[in-house]
């Protein structure tokens, strides 16, 4: 019988995203996470580093040879996602949408606020499923 896909952690999730585009070492994860999501996501290092090893045991990432910054600090280990990852990134993106479709339906979130949140205006703030 085949296994269904787990829902990955919200840090799960974001470590993937963050390793989608590049390689990066662990503090380069973190600041990924905290820029893109305006701070609202800035895990510990404890949480990152067992997410890591967490992660690279389930094969969803990997130790990784290439450097972006070839001048850093040599001791770094740079991770990278594997195409495991990438799938379970891929699987969980199209969970959340689905969800966010429900949301949708159900009037919890405006079409004009997903559309601007997809324009990148960020959460909105109060208001119910009217767009306010």
């Amino acid at each position: 019988m085949a296994r269904t896909p787990q829902a990955l952690t919200p840090l799960s999730f974001h470590i993937l995203l963050a390793l989608t585009d590049q390689p990066r070492h662990g503090y380069g994860i973190i600041k990924e996470m905290t820029e893109r999501t305006g701070g609202r996501v800035n895990p510990s290092t404890g949480s990152l580093y067992l997410a890591l090893q967490r992660m690279e045991q389930e094969g969803l990432i990997e130790d990784s040879p290439e450097r972006p910054d070839p001048e850093g600090d040599a001791r770094r280990r740079y991770y990278r996602i594997t195409e495991a990852g990438r799938q379970a990134a891929a699987t969980e993106s199209f969970r959340l949408a689905e969800l966010i479709g429900v949301a949708v339906e159900k009037k919890l979130l405006a079409e004009s606020a997903l559309e601007k949140l997809l324009a990148g205006a960020g959460p909105p703030v109060g208001g119910g499923g009217d767009g306010s």
